[in-house]
């Protein structure tokens, strides 16, 4: 897929804008168009390039029914990415990186559990039966596990890629996925190591602006995938209903010494046999004996 982002919509959100000349990564040279001012301004060209075959892996990822990880803990991220991810009804995590998140997932899942079991406690009455101290502790536990672990509840299996903001931030969440595997997508500012991951997207991972546009084109491609899933579903059930449906009954016609009807016979039962006209006085096909 292609987006028909353009320069001027990525110009007013700010994508262009680096870091100062003296905090950048050489290895993000290729996509720095020039220096300004002691600022070093992205090139919008490479930005959209590399956007769009994120875009599309992402698509792909998400058509196949699997699910992306997004990771936002900065402050001016953490909304913008708890509502896109919401809005494709994709796992996040905005508060602090829990340390083993995929590479000791077994281990979150037990944790997860645990919150879940917190919660149906205070719906079947078992809090009534202990004191008031325990319930305030389960409580406040709960509370704290649920802002942690609460976005990827429905996380049962480990993700299929994750997209990041900040990876310098993020930096355990990238070596995790490294040590796995799994495809990660980021926005990379020029401070950072584009090599580090594997779908880069050259932009500016500070400004709210920037964060919001680049979040929306990913989320985006990602609710078009689901979307393709959706109908090739729907498409697949309507194949197999019209091959189950019953066959057409054919007709045959009977005709009778004074009247001629039409009687409906199943191609099963007409196959291979004759129907003879009824003699008046007899059976079908028999002739009387005389007296």
């Amino acid at each position: 897929m292609e987006n028909n982002i353009t320069h001027d919509e990525l110009l007013d959100a700010g994508v262009h804008f680096g870091h100062l000349k003296s905090k950048w990564n050489p290895k993000m040279a290729p996509y720095i168009l020039m220096e300004k001012s002691g600022i070093h301004l992205i090139d919008l060209n490479k930005t959209i390039v590399k956007l769009d075959e994120a875009c599309h892996a992402i698509k792909q990822i998400a058509k196949s029914g699997k699910k992306v990880l997004f990771v936002a803990t900065k402050k001016q991220a953490k909304d913008i990415v708890s509502a896109e991810a919401k809005r494709v009804g994709m796992p996040f995590i905005t508060e602090r990186w829990p340390g083993g998140m995929l590479t000791n997932f077994a281990t979150v899942r037990k944790s997860v559990k645990k919150m879940t079991g917190f919660e149906k406690m205070e719906t079947d009455g078992t809090f009534a039966n202990i004191s008031k101290k325990e319930r305030l502790q389960i409580t406040r536990q709960r509370l704290k596990m649920e802002k942690l672990l609460g976005s990827i509840i429905d996380l049962n299996r480990l993700p299929a890629a994750l997209f990041i903001i900040d990876i310098s931030k993020e930096h355990i969440a990238v070596k995790e996925a490294q040590r796995l595997n799994i495809p990660t997508f980021a926005i990379v500012d020029t401070n950072t190591d584009p090599t580090l991951v594997d779908f880069p997207i050259p932009g500016n991972d500070d400004a709210t602006k920037s964060i919001a546009l680049i979040v929306s084109l990913i989320t985006n491609a990602i609710e078009e995938g689901l979307s393709d899933r959706k109908n090739e579903k729907d498409a697949e059930k309507t194949a197999e209903d019209e091959a189950g449906k019953i066959k057409v009954i054919n007709t045959v016609v009977v005709e009778d010494d004074e009247t001629t009807s039409i009687a409906p016979v199943t191609a099963g039962k007409a196959a291979g046999k004759v129907l003879r006209p009824r003699r008046a006085g007899g059976a079908p096909g028999k002739e009387r004996k005389s007296e």
